[in-house]
């Protein structure tokens, strides 16, 4: 008998060590020790450190400055404990709204008085939204404070992952974890197309309701930050901004030429355009931009 009960425990202990191995990965204490942000992977759940984030210094985010102001603001009071809002960045293209966010959450971060709470910037891509609540579970409960962050975000016509983000946002019956905060950027206000919203109000057995089930979905952010075309002066401000921070060595009369030719061929005018063309420029210069 106690050889036969020895040898089911044998057989159990193996079947749980498999269990285990095949289970997915959750992210422990040590991770989040690795780096200040991280990239999730839904598939086995891992949370990938990112040790050197590509982004630019908060003052050189120029003709943005309402919008600054007011995630810099959010994102501090977040970070202190205090409520805070889901943000949207939503408007024109190369306008700095990924920008703003990695900037606002380096310049939190660097502070000595939020280093202790442990602030950390995750990135979630578009096509895993669907588990984002997996996410969300996973650091629900932790000591440190987490900013979700999804780049470029919308749903085309059929996509319905636009459910689990509103879920997600909500809270379900828990409610939004505490510590976790959701930044977005997007190039449309409400997230869908106008003719995906119209396609639903057309086919559906009350138009009303469909069509202000999709619209809804932005009114779980708090906060709106539009970001708009930017102007001539505006632009050539910008690259005087970088040309200034990196000391590259050229005359006004040379540069506000060359931008404003770079912006003509480019059909646009933009922060993304004025950082191409300073790019340009400083290759042409030999100068670094580090």
């Amino acid at each position: 008998m106690n050889d036969n009960i020895t040898e089911h425990a044998e057989v159990l202990a193996r079947i749980a060590a498999a269990l285990e191995r095949l289970a997915p990965a959750r992210a422990s204490a040590a991770d989040f020790a690795a780096a200040l942000a991280f990239v999730w992977h839904p598939d086995p759940g891992r949370l990938q450190p990112v040790i050197d984030v590509n982004r630019i210094d908060l003052p050189l985010l120029l003709g943005i400055d309402r919008a600054r102001d007011t995630l810099m603001e959010n994102t501090r009071r977040f970070a202190a404990g205090l409520p805070a809002n889901n943000a949207l960045l939503w408007g024109a293209r190369g306008m700095g709204k990924s920008s703003l966010v990695k900037a606002v959450y380096a310049a939190i971060a660097a502070d000595a008085a939020n280093r202790s709470n442990g602030l950390k910037l995750v990135e979630i891509h578009r096509e895993d939204i669907e588990s984002l609540p997996d996410l969300m579970a996973l650091l629900r409960g932790r000591a440190e404070r987490f900013i979700l962050f999804c780049d470029d975000l919308s749903f085309d016509q059929g996509d319905t992952s636009y459910k689990s983000l509103k879920s997600a946002l909500e809270g379900g019956i828990e409610g939004r974890p505490e510590n976790i905060i959701f930044y977005a950027t997007s190039n449309r206000r409400h997230l869908i197309p106008r003719d995906m919203i119209e396609n639903e109000r057309s086919t559906a057995i009350n138009p009303s309701d469909a069509a202000q089930e999709k619209v809804s979905l932005s009114d779980r952010f708090g906060l709106w930050l539009g970001f708009h075309n930017c102007s001539q002066d505006q632009y050539l401000a910008m690259v005087a901004g970088y040309i200034g921070h990196f000391a590259i060595p050229t005359e006004e009369s040379e540069w506000r030429r060359e931008a404003l030719e770079w912006a003509t061929t480019r059909g646009s005018r933009s922060g993304r355009v004025a950082w191409q063309y300073v790019q340009d420029l400083a290759g042409k210069k030999g100068v670094k931009l580090t």
